[in-house]
């Protein structure tokens, strides 16, 4: 028997360099160049990969931008059920824990959709997200604290998240500069690409199971 019983990707505590970008967000957003883009550990467990995740931060929070190419249909996208939409779905431990199984008030988790709001259903729309099982609760965000834009292409989308730093309890680049990082963009089309763990395993509710985003400059 060759085959391993576990992805490879479970093998590894995977960490990936966060790099710090001034201004952090604007009136249009952010743009990111290719140093900020993550590794698709995806690939490690022989799957393909269908979107182009970059990250940055600053002391005013943290951006996020996503390309996802190879669509041939629309996005299937409802603020109404966020949780099982297309679009970036992102975990943040502002502590960096890998020893607990269930999430902390440091724990965050974060839904960013590139359509399903207004009244023609096409504005995007972000929420925060209540992780099961959690032994406390990460503080909730106001209303409109997240800022999210979205361009669609033929065949796929763009789409800009920013995290400000009053709407992630505990973060401090200064005195805690690693935090624990899972994300999954979730398409009903093309399937799902994370980055640590896979859906295998229950990564949107276990810390345990997250990686590593170093914030570095």
């Amino acid at each position: 028997m060759t085959d391993s019983l576990l992805p490879p990707r479970f093998l590894f505590r995977l960490s990936q360099p966060c790099r710090l970008h001034e201004p952090i967000w604007g009136s249009k957003g952010v743009a990111l160049s290719e140093e900020y883009r993550l590794a698709e550990f995806e690939r490690l467990d022989g799957r393909p990969a269908f979107a182009d995740l970059r990250a940055a931060w600053s002391s005013l929070g943290l951006s996020f931008v996503v390309r996802v190419s190879g669509k041939r249909r629309p996005v299937r996208c409802d603020e109404g059920s966020p949780a099982q939409s297309d679009g970036l779905h992102l975990w943040i431990d502002t502590r960096d824990t890998h020893n607990i199984h269930r999430a902390t008030r440091f724990c965050h988790g974060f839904v960013f959709l590139p359509a399903g709001s207004g009244k023609r259903r096409t504005d995007p729309f972000a929420e925060q997200l209540l992780i099961h099982r959690a032994k406390e609760n990460a503080k909730r965000v106001g209303p409109g604290k997240l800022q999210v834009r979205s361009q669609q292409r033929v065949d796929g989308y763009v789409l800009e998240a920013h995290l400000p730093a009053d709407a992630l309890t505990g973060f401090d680049p200064g005195e805690h500069p690693r935090l624990g990082f899972t994300y999954a963009v979730r398409d009903h089309e093309l399937g799902e690409q994370t980055f640590a763990a896979g859906g295998e395993f229950p990564y949107y509710e276990d810390p345990s199971l997250w990686g590593t985003l170093e914030l570095v400059s």
